[in-house]
């Protein structure tokens, strides 16, 4: 990092300190009601909604969590992104401690939130943001009577992230691979946008400190090694690993190596932009009748392979603002009129490969209309599902 944050402020959602940290002693308590005065000007213009604010030789960089602002401020050349990115763990490590970080949760527990901003930054330099190894020496006790505590080993260990003298008597990992499918589809039934946005998730119980290897058919390192893809790999890019791995080996041979913590974490999320065709195929008919009545029809058809099945499929089909009296069939799961929405939500449970459903609605419409109105908006079809045991990119991880 190029610099070093001066400090970092809990703001409430009207711009009022809750708490604040000051590390290097060149920014007051007041930049804080000047951030946000810069922050209000800063959204009343639309097109400058970004994370930074830059007023008086002062840079602050910001994020939003629940009625929260977390923020810090610098005089110094910051990477920006580390920034960020250390004030989303500050929310996760808060999280950890109080369940929810809300302002609330920080007036109640202002003496350990002052621990932990003491421990997880040192001099403007982010240091230690694992919850469960902060969790292991900042107790959420208010008042203790007992000897001061030594920090961990893990601490001042290189692998801050795990502590040592783990034992169990099973060992166990667990490895799920969760992907994100986004598609953009046109009225014509051409894809506008796709792309794949996923993560690789373990829960590790091992004992002492396990060196862990993963294998990804990853098109880049199938060349390097001069091995065939025969269509198999794959092309990842904004990969972002946990702490744990070790990006020069992976820089070197493309092998993800890793001293991996205990417990739950994402080891790996990564992004693919390629041409995906929608696993869920919806058509939608709409027809008006009179002026008075509107009848719309729906299709919906599954696309890949029967073995696998779609839950918790949910349509969200837009319908006329002034629309009601709705009168709604369909061949399976349940519908409802949304009219916050101005949408009807159809719900299907299970959703296998192969399969085709259908919806019938009808809705009637006000007799008299407004001559001026202006020309109806055509909002788009939106569909949710989930695919358990399914990959879209086709990634195949290989433990060692």
């Amino acid at each position: 990092m190029a610099g070093a944050a001066s400090a970092l402020f809990l703001l409430d959602i009207k711009g009022r300190v809750l708490v604040w940290r000051d590390y290097r002693g060149d920014v007051s308590a007041a930049q804080a009601e000047r951030f946000f005065t810069k922050l209000i000007e800063k959204e009343g213009d639309p097109q400058s909604q970004d994370p930074v604010v830059y007023d008086n030789g002062v840079t602050y960089m910001f994020i939003q969590h629940s009625n929260v602002y977390l923020m810090t401020a610098t005089r110094q050349n910051c990477n920006a992104a580390s920034l960020l990115f250390f004030l989303h763990r500050v929310v996760d490590v808060f999280k950890h401690y109080f369940e929810e970080l809300e302002e609330e949760s920080l007036r109640d527990n202002f003496v350990v939130v002052y621990e932990l901003l003491d421990e997880i930054m040192d001099f403007g330099y982010p240091q230690y943001t694992e919850a469960k190894i902060l969790s292991e020496f900042i107790k959420t006790d208010a008042y203790r009577m007992e000897v001061t505590q030594r920090p961990p080993m893990a601490v001042t260990n290189a692998v801050s992230w795990r502590s040592e003298g783990i034992n169990y008597k099973k060992n166990e990992v667990f490895l799920d691979v969760v992907e994100s499918v986004n598609i953009l589809v046109n009225s014509n039934g051409q894809i506008i946008r796709s792309d794949v946005v996923g993560a690789l998730k373990m829960r590790t119980y091992l004992s002492g400190m396990p060196e862990c290897k993963l294998g990804l058919n990853d098109r880049v390192l199938l060349e390097a090694q001069g091995r065939a893809t025969k269509g198999k790999a794959i092309d990842l890019e904004d990969i972002k690993f946990h702490q744990c791995v070790r990006l020069a080996r992976f820089e070197n041979d493309r092998t993800i190596s890793f001293i991996p913590p205990d417990g739950s974490f994402d080891l790996m999320t990564y992004r693919l932009s390629t041409q995906v065709k929608p696993l869920i195929w919806v058509e939608a008919q709409v027809e008006k009748h009179s002026r008075s009545r509107v009848e719309i029809m729906v299709k919906a058809r599954s696309q890949f392979k029967e073995r696998s099945t779609a839950t918790n499929v949910e349509i969200m089909v837009p319908v006329p603002a002034d629309a009601s009296s709705p009168n709604v069939r369909t061949s399976m799961g349940s519908a409802a009129y949304a009219p916050e929405n101005d949408a009807l939500l159809w719900k299907i449970r299970s959703f296998p490969g192969g399969k085709e459903y259908m919806l019938r609605a009808e809705f009637t419409l006000p007799s008299i209309i407004d001559e001026e109105a202006t020309q109806e908006r055509k909002a788009p079809i939106r569909v949710k599902f989930e695919i358990p045991y399914f990959t879209v990119s086709g990634i195949q991880v290989c433990l060692h």
